[in-house]
């Protein structure tokens, strides 16, 4: 938590340098080698707020390529996550951090007026949302500000019917009957679009609670065949009553963090002001993710402490019998039971350096170099930063994309 809270202070602060050192330093220790994944999500995010998008994407290409690697991971390699705790295995993203990965590299292809690369990645966007809806029927199974993204970049590159799609899913996943971030288009114009990365996201920490070995039995119960849970053997121990009276469970909680910037405008030069609006909610995602397997969560972490406890209760029995000393059992169980607690841990990765939500605007500009200013807004309306996006290279009837990043 004190790392990952660092590192946003100094992106509150514009340190973009120094929140890439402290990252750079934490490999080995905050990223083992397990989680080599999520260094590269952490750092890739940090060097496309700094405005480096070649590096960001390098970091961003080999993020997809182990998610890749791990989607096809045999699951009897996690078999670790049940006996220890989840942090055994590495990191899988959640679905909406995979989704990102594909609007940030998409951001990073478009800062270097690569459109092939963009659609590359809106392409990629797309298929990979189009599989998660056709996957799961309920929970967060769409996203609406990349499908949105990836609209406008399908529009960019001259591919319009995927672009129609792409929309119709946005619009349908936003809860609208409308495009909410529509602007008319002006003759002879050049349209802008600008993407606000705002905000810090929660973070995940760990929350330790007892319960009776009783509702674990309810759980074991209730557990359907074939999914993560308990072994016939930890069941028949829970039954036969070896666990006592309770054991330890834990999970990851999420923690908000504070931030002051909660809305942003665009001013043109020619005095113009056009609100962003909100488009994507990290926030909000990463809540739903944490819900959506929460019992899966708690019936692994049941499940361990469970197989910690007989494991106890069976190492008890075998030193008392190979040494004939009653006190020597009680030695090794009390030996067992430590270690179990001292190692049931919750697991509370995550893809921590994305901004607590992602704000959109569009609207049109004459053509030609344009100053365009983006001011930042407290909760009672108080403008509190801001920052200009100098001489804008804007074409008739073209299109260019602008990003900035706040954590303050």
């Amino acid at each position: 938590m004190r790392h990952k809270q660092q590192v946003n202070k100094l992106l509150a602060q514009g340190e973009y340098a120094s929140a890439g050192q402290s990252l750079e330093s934490a490999k080995g220790k905050q990223y083992s080698r397990r989680d080599s994944l999520l260094y590269y999500l952490d750092t890739g995010a940090v060097l496309h707020a700094a405005g480096e998008p070649a590096a960001s994407d390098e970091k961003l290409a080999l993020a997809q390529e182990r998610i890749e690697e791990l989607f096809t991971q045999s699951l009897s390699a996690q078999a670790g996550r049940f006996l220890i705790n989840d942090l055994t295995v590495p990191y899988y993203p959640a679905a909406f951090e995979r989704s990102l990965t594909y609007y940030y590299r998409a951001m990073n292809f478009l800062d270097r007026n690569d459109v092939p690369g963009a659609l590359v990645e809106a392409n990629k966007a797309v298929y990979y949302l189009d599989g998660l809806r056709g996957s799961k029927r309920s929970g967060w199974r769409d996203d609406p500000f990349v499908q949105y993204f990836s609209s406008l970049v399908f529009e960019s590159a001259g591919k319009r019917d995927d672009a129609r799609i792409a929309r119709a899913r946005a619009v349908q996943a936003y809860g609208t009957s409308y495009d909410p971030f529509y602007v008319a288009p002006v003759q002879g114009w050049g349209e802008v679009v600008i993407v606000h990365e705002n905000g810090v996201s929660p973070l995940k920490k760990s929350n330790t609670f007892q319960v009776n070995w009783d509702s674990v039995l309810l759980w074991a119960q209730a557990h359907q065949e074939g999914e993560d849970g308990l072994s016939p053997q930890v069941q028949n121990a829970i039954v036969a009553g070896l666990l006592g009276q309770s054991v330890t469970i834990s999970y990851p909680i999420l923690e908000e963090q504070p931030y002051t910037i909660t809305a942003s405008e665009a001013v043109t030069a020619q005095g113009q002001v056009y609100p962003t609006r909100l488009a994507g909610n990290v926030a909000q995602a990463a809540e739903a993710d944490l819900q959506e397997k929460e019992l899966a969560t708690l019936m692994r972490s049941a499940a361990r402490a469970a197989t910690k406890r007989v494991a106890a209760v069976q190492a008890k029995h075998l030193a008392q019998q190979s040494s004939g000393d009653e006190s020597m059992g009680d030695l090794a169980e009390l030996v067992f039971s430590f270690l179990g607690a001292v190692t049931e841990k919750a697991d509370t990765r995550q893809w921590f350096t994305l901004p607590a939500q992602f704000r959109l605007v569009r609207f049109y500009v004459p053509p030609g170099p344009q100053d365009i200013l983006l001011r930042f807004k407290d909760g009672f309306g108080n403008i509190v930063g801001e920052h200009i996006f100098d001489k804008v290279p804007v074409r008739p009837g073209g299109r260019v994309y602008l990003h900035y990043r706040t954590a303050q």
